[in-house]
C-alpha cells in the first residue's frame, strides 16, 4: 500500500543460476539470525517445493515493549498488496462461473467514479483503468488509522479526477483493488474476509490466513516497527481503508500454498492463470514478474505500515518464495535474493554491517533543504535526538544511519547519501541511478 523514499521500484531479482537445486538451512539461519541480532530486519521466511514447505523460519518479534515477544512460524503479518492476488482469484472465480467478464464496466457497480462507463474490470485488475489512487493523496494520511464506511470511501474516490484516459498505460492504483473487493461482496452477497475463507482459505487449507482487523497479540499476531535507535511501533492502518487492495494477514508459509495451489490448477482454470500470467507494461491481472537469470518468475510484493513482504513462484520448478517483515532496515529484496541464491546452490556471503559514531553535533551540517534539477522532488534534512532523517516532498520521513564519515544509508529503499558539507551538496544514490542535490 506504501511507496518507498524518492523512487518506486518493484522486487527485482538478479543472479545467475546453477544446474543443483538444493537447500542449505544452516546458511539461511545464519543470514536470519544475523540481520536479527544486529537489528536490521524482523520476520519470516517460507520455501516450497511441489506443494511442501522445505523451509520455515522466524527471526525477532512480534511485540518489543513493555517486553519482548518472540514470533514464530504461525505469528501471522499484514501482508499488504499482496493481497491483490487473492482479490484477483476471487474476481477470476466469478469470472468462469459467467457472473461477470473482464469486459464488465465499473459503471455497472459504481457509476459515480469518473469514467466508469469507459472503465473495464480487466483494467482495473491490470491498473490500466487510470482511476487515481487513494493512497497517494496528503489527505490519506488524516483518515487512514480511522474505521471508513464504503460509503465515505466512494465519496473520496468519487471526488478525484482520473490520472488518464482507460487503457491508454498502465500506473499502479490502491483505488482499482478496493473497488473490486467491494465488487467481490457484491457477487457473492458476502462479506469480503467470508468470502476469501469459503472461497479460498477453506479449499486449499490456508489456516492462518483471513482478512485484518486490530492487531490482537493473543492470535499471534504482530506489531510493525521502524528502527530509530532501537525499534519502534509504527501507527496501524484500519483495515476497512484497503480492503481488497491490502486487508489479508496470513503467514510466509501460507502464502507459499497459495500461489502453489494457483499455479497448479486448485483455485482457478489455466486459461485464467494464463490471463492474469500475461504481462502488459509490467502488469498482469493481479500479477507481477521478476526476473531471475532466464526463468520466469511470478507473484507480488507488499508494503502496509511498517509491514513489508514479497511472494514468488517459479513454474518450471514448482518452487515457491515467500518473505513477510515486520520491521527492516535491511533490504527485503536482499533478504529474497539470498534465500533463492541458496535454494538454486548460487555463492552467497552473509552481509557485514558497518556503522560509523557522529556526534549530534555535528548533525547540523547536513541540515537544510535540498533540490535536484533531474528529480521533482525536494529533500529536507534534519537532525533530531542525535539522529539524521529525510523527508522528500509528500513523502514520510526516513531515519539515516551512518556507515563513514559524511555518508548515510536507509538499507531499507537501498538508499545512499553521500554529503559534501564544503560545496552543500550531497550525492543520492539508489537503484544504480546518482543524482547531486543542492542546498538551497
Amino acid at each position: 500500500m506504501k511507496t518507498n523514499f524518492l523512487i518506486l521500484s518493484f522486487i527485482l531479482l538478479f543472479s545467475s543460476i546453477t544446474n543443483g537445486q538444493r537447500f542449505i538451512s544452516a546458511h539461511e539461519d545464519s543470514l536470519l539470525n544475523l540481520l536479527s541480532e544486529r537489528n536490521q530486519s524482523m520476520g519470516s521466511v517460507a520455501v516450497l517445493t511441489d506443494g511442501n514447505v522445505l523451509y520455515a523460519k522466524s527471526f525477532g518479534y512480534r511485540e518489543t515493549s513493555p517486553e519482548k515477544l518472540p514470533s514464530d512460524i504461525k505469528t501471522h503479518y499484514r501482508i499488504g498488496s499482496i493481497s491483490k492476488m487473492f482479490t484477483t482469484v476471487l474476481i477470476m472465480q466469478m469470472v468462469e462461473k459467467g457472473k461477470i467478464s473482464l469486459a464488465t464496466t465499473l459503471d455497472k457497480y459504481y457509476p459515480s467514479v469518473p469514467n466508469s462507463g469507459k472503465i473495464t474490470i480487466g483494467e482495473m485488475l491490470s491498473h490500466r483503468s487510470g482511476i487515481h489512487s487513494f493512497t497517494n493523496d496528503s489527505l490519506y494520511m488524516t483518515y487512514y488509522q480511522k474505521p471508513m464506511t464504503h460509503d465515505q470511501m466512494l465519496d473520496i474516490i468519487s471526488k478525484n479526477k482520473p490520472d488518464f484516459e482507460p487503457d491508454t498505460k498502465a500506473d499502479y492504483s490502491n483505488t482499482n483493488f478496493y473497488l473490486l473487493g467491494l465488487i467481490v461482496e457484491k457477487l457473492y452477497g458476502k462479506p469480503y474476509g467470508e468470502v476469501l475463507k469459503n472461497q479460498i482459505c477453506s479449499k486449499i487449507g490456508l489456516s492462518q490466513t483471513y482478512y485484518g482487523a486490530k492487531t490482537d497479540l493473543n492470535k499471534n499476531e504482530c506489531y510493525s516497527f521502524e528502527y530509530i535507535n532501537d525499534w519502534v511501533k509504527q501507527p496501524e492502518t484500519d483495515m476497512s481503508i484497503p480492503h481488497g487492495a491490502g486487508s489479508i494477514v496470513s503467514t510466509p508459509s501460507d502464502l507459499t500454498k497459495f500461489i502453489y495451489a494457483l499455479f497448479n490448477g486448485k483455485l482457478i482454470s489455466q486459461q485464467s492463470l494464463d490471463q492474469m500470467t500475461t504481462i502488459k507494461d509490467n502488469f498482469g491481472l493481479g500479477m507481477l514478474q521478476f526476473p531471475y537469470d532466464d526463468k520466469k518468475v511470478y507473484g507480488h510484493t507488499g508494503g502496509i505500515d511498517g509491514f513489508s513482504s514479497v511472494l514468488c513462484y517459479v513454474p518450471e520448478d514448482k518452487v515457491a518464495f515467500a518473505v513477510c517483515s515486520n520491521g527492516t532496515r535491511y533490504k527485503l529484496n536482499d533478504i529474497l535474493l539470498s534465500t533463492v541464491n541458496n535454494y538454486y546452490g548460487v555463492p552467497d556471503k552473509l552481509p557485514e554491517f558497518t556503522t560509523y559514531a557522529v556526534k549530534a553535533e555535528d548533525l547540523v551540517k547536513y541540515e537544510g533543504v535540498y533540490a535536484c534539477p533531474d528529480i521533482p522532488i525536494k529533500v529536507t534534512i534534519k537532525s533530531r535526538d542525535g539522529k539524521l532523517f529525510g523527508q522528500g516532498t509528500d513523502q514520510p520521513e526516513i531515519p539515516l544511519e551512518s556507515t563513514e564519515e559524511d555518508v548515510f544509508t536507509f538499507q531499507q529503499a537501498g538508499i545512499v547519501m553521500r554529503f559534501q558539507p564544503d560545496n552543500n551538496t550531497f550525492i543520492l544514490e539508489q537503484g544504480g541511478g546518482k543524482f547531486t542535490f543542492k542546498k538551497e
